[in-house]
């Protein structure tokens, strides 16, 4: 069996997909992407195609290690999102071609269901009442939420409390059974994060998200030691070797993305080396219901996965959700907020392949909002 095509797809709101042709009829798909910068993304898959087609699709290991490092020049996020989507793809194919789904083929499964959560409010929180209820109705045990929007760099005492009364609301509407994660998504500067933790402290967040950008992961051992909040990041790193300095930090729960973090391959290396350190692993996914299949695969078979983020609902759906692009619904049926789990083959996800065409004939160019303080100079997103 050979790899005989590769073709990509841009998809609303803001996804990509690849779907990958063998010449024996078998077809596998991924989901490379960066959000906001699609069309690279889908320039380093054609590049990447010269060496994939014409080659035996099952070799995953070693293809992997080719399109990582078959270059003078590595890594980055277009080039790992790249490689995420082919990876998710060739092990899609894998799993087809041995009639078993890929948890089985990574080891079996360690447990019958995935616990999820829900996002509420947007850019702007706000209404966290009503949106988190909405969620607890809906069986949800758990949601997510930014913390703040835009956040001065020595935040104001109305932004503070700002930040405490959705941590307060929604632990007064969650109870004490149920748990939520704030998200400081990089907009919180090292000082505002070692002001706010401790003050976060009395609502007991599941766990506090990216308190400071990639960039200042010399930040993390204070803020580590500065609450007893555990510490989540990781959805901007992308190697294995890029986490090892938070997880030496003490970083609890780590979050790379299948779509980013260099497809299954790399990420169950990278929940392997987060078990080494006693984290746990809360894959991001805010994307397409393949990077959520694909997921799903890795969390099924991996002893320290903690909760899984989907995007049904999320507020940078416009025009498309999660479960356009699939033909059959039932793999993404939440029970009491989980998703349980299937035995069918590759990714266990069935995409609507005319959805999917019709959709890349309108294709998107989403971007992420650009920013500003109030006096004009730019602000983290």
């Amino acid at each position: 069996m050979k790899i005989a095509r590769i073709e990509t797809f841009l998809a609303p709101p803001r996804w990509m997909f690849v779907r990958v042709e063998t010449d024996e009829g078998v077809v596998g798909w991924g989901e490379p992407v960066v959000e906001g910068r699609a069309e690279p993304v889908r320039a380093a898959v054609e590049v990447l195609a010269e060496y994939l087609v014409g080659q035996d699709p099952l070799r995953i290991e070693d293809h992997w290690q080719v399109m990582t490092k078959g270059g003078f020049y590595r890594g980055g996020p277009v080039l790992s999102s790249a490689v995420a989507g082919l990876d998710q793809a060739l092990w899609d194919i894998k799993g087809k071609t041995y009639g078993q789904p890929v948890h089985q083929l990574l080891g079996g499964p360690v447990r019958e269901r995935i616990r999820a959560y829900a996002w509420v409010g947007g850019d702007e929180p706000s209404e966290v009442r009503d949106a988190v209820s909405a969620q607890v109705e809906a069986g949800f045990t758990a949601v997510k939420m930014n913390a703040s929007g835009r956040m001065t760099p020595l935040a104001t005492r109305e932004e503070v409390r700002a930040c405490l009364l959705r941590a307060e609301t929604a632990r007064e509407v969650l109870g004490d059974e149920r748990d939520f994660a704030l998200d400081f998504h990089g907009r919180v500067s090292p000082a505002n994060a070692r002001r706010l933790l401790p003050l976060l402290a009395a609502y007991a967040p599941l766990f506090v998200e990216e308190p400071v950008l990639s960039e200042h992961m010399h930040a993390v051992p204070d803020l580590v030691n500065a609450s007893n909040i555990p510490i989540a990041l990781g959805e901007r790193l992308f190697t294995r070797r890029e986490f090892l300095a938070p997880l030496q930090a003490g970083v609890a729960v780590v979050q790379p993305d299948i779509s980013h973090a260099g497809g299954i391959s790399e990420l169950r290396r990278i929940a392997a080396l987060a078990e080494m350190y006693g984290a746990h692993i809360a894959p991001h996914c805010p994307l397409g219901p393949v990077a959520l299949a694909a997921s799903l695969q890795v969390a099924f078979t991996t002893p320290n996965f903690l909760i899984q983020e989907q995007s049904i609902g999320i507020h940078y759906n416009k025009d498309a959700e999660l479960l356009d692009y699939v033909a059959d619904r039932e793999p993404f049926r939440f029970v009491g907020g989980s998703l349980l789990r299937t035995e069918r083959p590759g990714l266990g996800v069935d995409i609507d392949e005319a959805a999917v065409r019709a959709a890349d004939t309108k294709g998107h160019a989403w971007r992420n909002p650009v920013w500003r303080h109030e006096d004009g100079s730019f602000a983290e997103w």
